[in-house]
């Protein structure tokens, strides 16, 4: 854990010397984060039960990624009806692979689409590549949308928890909604063979984002250090991050991306108890993001773990706002609304509701 690698900060006055030490320290940790938790060993029998296929993918970089894919079960009940043109991918938060995502949320999410579970960069059997909260990680996301555009997904809503929602919040900003075509497309180029098309972004669910990066890494600091020194650490660690990234992760942090998020809809989970992300970071985010959003503040969840606190009212509210997202998107412009008419209508359509300190759907 990044605690353990900040107990050289454990000292509030640090000449400026070993600050710049320590700070070095501490980025090396975030950005070259572990590629597997120390709990996933026990994941595998897990994993066996879910099934799927393990894929290779290809970011738009070129890097090879490692992931699996669970085709969709219908529901038992006969509630709703999975189109064969919508998936929905897994991001995953900072540290380890997918595989423990997988294992909480596919079981359910499967029930609504094919899920794609997908290792970023520098995590699980990806190659190697710097942990960068979104600067780079939107080529993986780009990569897997091209994998599932070539097996005929039209329509793709993302799911992330911690660094995973900020990833797919940064996503749609950067790679767009799917919805317009290509400004550079000439209409007289010769007849060749063309990629297939891209699937559109539909929704997005993100758990435990904070508004700023920084305050991801000053919550994961010593506690006892003043919170200003916290803060003042954890963004002098994404100050220096551009010479060795290559680029600001923070210019593309939820907070300066979420105008540009509309009209995709988002459900943003908050966990009341989350000791690294505050809830008033959650608050701020939804006020940037507008009236797309659907804001939803967990009692006594902790980071990410908001299934935990109560699994049935979780994967009542999520299965509903994605099951929405979907219908909404095959009916629209362009897909001329194929199987819409089909398929039984999802569960608690309507209005969202925002800033619902409550369970519930």
């Amino acid at each position: 854990m990044i605690r353990r690698a900040l107990i050289a900060l454990a000292g509030v006055a640090l000449p400026f010397a070993s600050y710049g030490i320590a700070v070095r320290r501490v980025a090396d940790r975030v950005f070259e984060a572990r590629r597997r938790g120390a709990d996933e060993e026990a994941l595998g029998p897990a994993l066996d039960a879910l099934g799927g296929e393990v894929v290779r993918i290809r970011s738009r970089d070129g890097l090879r990624l490692s992931g699996r894919w669970l085709p969709a079960t219908a529901p038992d009940d006969g509630s709703w009806r999975p189109d064969p043109r919508d998936a929905i991918v897994i991001l995953h938060g900072w540290s380890g692979s997918v595989a423990p995502d997988l294992v909480a949320f596919g079981p359910f999410l499967r029930r609504t689409a094919g899920v794609l579970g997908l290792d970023f960069r520098g995590h699980g059997d990806s190659d190697a590549g710097p942990t960068t909260f979104g600067l780079h990680e939107v080529d993986d996301v780009g990569g897997a949308l091209a994998w599932l555009g070539e097996r005929g997904i039209r329509r793709v809503a993302l799911f992330g928890t911690s660094m995973g929602g900020i990833v797919a919040l940064a996503s749609v900003a950067v790679l767009g909604d799917g919805s317009l075509t290509g400004a550079d497309a000439e209409r007289d180029a010769p007849a060749a063979p063309r990629p297939a098309p891209r699937p559109a972004i539909v929704g997005v669910v993100a758990e435990s984002v904070p508004a700023e990066l920084p305050t991801a890494v000053a919550g994961r600091l010593p506690r006892r250090l003043p919170a200003a020194v916290r803060r003042r650490v954890a963004g002098r660690v994404f100050a220096t991050a551009a010479t060795r990234l290559g680029g600001d992760p923070r210019a593309t942090e939820p907070i300066r991306v979420a105008p540009l998020i509309a009209p995709v809809p988002v459900l943003l989970i908050s966990g009341e108890a989350d000791d690294l992300v505050p809830v008033d970071d959650g608050r701020r985010l939804a006020a940037a993001l507008g009236p797309a959003v659907d804001r939803w503040v967990v009692p006594g969840a902790a980071h990410s773990r908001a299934h935990d606190a109560d699994p049935g009212a979780y994967e009542a509210r999520v299965g509903a706002f994605l099951r929405r997202a979907f219908d909404a998107a095959a009916g629209g412009p362009g897909d001329a609304g194929i199987l819409a008419a089909a398929r039984p209508k999802s569960p608690n359509r309507g209005v969202p509701v925002a800033d619902e300190p409550v369970h519930g759907g």
